[in-house]
């Protein structure tokens, strides 16, 4: 996974540094750049006297914080400050602006019904011309405090054969590799397709739904990658993202990888159902990996304005 510039969106509370913490530690790890960014809203449409200044002040503040015991030494970072009326769309727009290769972001967990007008972090996920990586506070960490030091042990990819869920193993398979992490691939059939009373790998006399999903998920890496990398396979059965909770809390995944859409992880049902709930419920980080280049936000957010304005029938 190439990683040269990781955009880290802040609102300069002590939430948002737990974002920070992450941001800087893959920018370490990666030789990256590093943006911190701050969305100055708009009051009543009349920017705030003295806002910029302080932001920044603020922005390097928070960065000397958790920085670790390295400091700022070997650090390439930089603050960028814009006044807007939309933070979703801010992010978006300036991570296309700077080529942005991850972003890493906070979301906060709501009440259920808050949580139903969505995110900030859910609009990016939705709209970014890279991979977005969310966490919360209240979550399993894989970043140590002292140093900034990633240690990531086990990464779930959810799979379900498409092209954007190759996307997602691919970003998994290359932190797997850089960490010497567990592998776990994970690929949910959907509720009532199974007849037998327990799930078994080996068939009662032909090979039905579920071995034929297993099979194709044991195809799905490349054999040389066993050679470095630990990989466990799981087929369930249910509703996605319920069985990508429950699995990722049995096991102690340190980060869940997703695809932005595809089979069964569609643009309307994805951020109806699945991935939305996986972000704001998951007990570790999520990344969501979207197929987009640089500049394709806007068509990105074209894409999700038809994806709700069309009836789903």
């Amino acid at each position: 996974m190439k990683i040269e510039c990781v955009l880290c969106p802040t609102d300069l509370s002590a939430d948002s540094d737990e974002a920070l913490r992450y941001a800087i530690a893959l920018s370490r790890a990666y030789n990256a750049e590093l943006i911190l960014l701050h969305c100055d809203v708009f009051s009543d449409g009349v920017a705030i006297p003295d806002a910029h200044d302080k932001a920044v002040q603020a922005i390097r503040a928070a960065l000397e914080k958790h920085s670790g015991s390295a400091d700022l030494i070997g650090l390439d970072w930089r603050s960028l400050v814009v006044n807007c009326d939309d933070t979703g769309e801010a992010i978006a727009r300036e991570a296309a602006k700077y080529g942005v290769d991850l972003i890493v972001m906070r979301s906060r967990r709501r009440p259920h019904r808050a949580a139903l007008l969505g995110s900030t972090a859910e609009s990016v996920s939705r709209t970014a011309p890279c991979p977005v990586l969310v966490m919360h506070t209240d979550e399993r960490d894989w970043v140590t405090d002292s140093d900034t030091r990633i240690e990531l042990k086990r990464v779930l990819v959810a799979y379900d054969f498409s092209d954007y869920s190759e996307l997602a193993l691919n970003c998994a398979l290359s932190f797997a590799q850089e960490y010497q992490s567990e592998l776990h691939l994970l690929h949910v059939l959907p509720p009532f397709t199974l007849n037998e009373s327990e799930i078994s790998w080996y068939p009662l006399g032909r090979e039905g739904t579920y071995h034929k999903a297993a099979h194709r998920l044991q195809k799905a890496v490349a054999p040389e990658a066993h050679l470095w990398c630990d990989i466990k396979h799981a087929v369930s059965e249910g509703q996605p993202y319920r069985e990508i909770l429950n699995y990722a809390e049995k096991n102690d995944i340190d980060l869940i990888c997703l695809g932005a859409h595809g089979a069964g992880f569609g643009m309307r049902a994805l951020f109806g159902s699945n991935v939305d709930r996986v972000l704001r419920q998951a007990p570790c980080p999520v990344l969501v990996t979207r197929p987009l280049k640089p500049g394709s936000a806007l068509l990105a957010k074209a894409e999700m304005r038809l994806a709700y304005a069309t009836p789903s029938g």
